[in-house]
């Protein structure tokens, strides 16, 4: 599956005073890591983020979001957001600030 190189683009622009991000081409997209630990990345044409456990319900009610299901069952802590909900850079960046924060949290790899 191909991902969309517009959206993986944006993502290094918006992260790219960010010297502790890795990429890793991961579930046929692309992933960035933050110290070893999967953060975000791309699907398809779609944004996904690793949002947390505490963070998921309220992140699954917001426009253009949903699971992300990649094996049939869905990955808890983690969503899908839309093209429709990355129209902007704020939106796009409100995602990633929020993966950052959690991702932050977790022991490094």
């Amino acid at each position: 599956m191909a991902f969309s190189s517009a959206l993986a683009d944006r993502l290094r622009h918006a992260t790219r005073s960010r010297r502790d991000l890795t990429e890793k081409k991961m579930f046929g997209g692309l992933c960035f890591l933050l110290h070893g630990n999967m953060c975000f990345g791309v699907m398809a044409s779609s944004l996904i983020v690793r949002v947390g456990p505490d963070a998921y319900a309220a992140a699954l009610k917001q426009p253009n979001v949903a699971e992300f299901n990649v094996t049939g069952r869905p990955m808890k802590g983690w969503i899908v957001v839309e093209p429709d909900g990355l129209e902007n850079d704020r939106q796009l960046d409100t995602w990633i600030g929020q993966a950052i924060a959690f991702v932050e949290t977790l022991p490094r790899k």
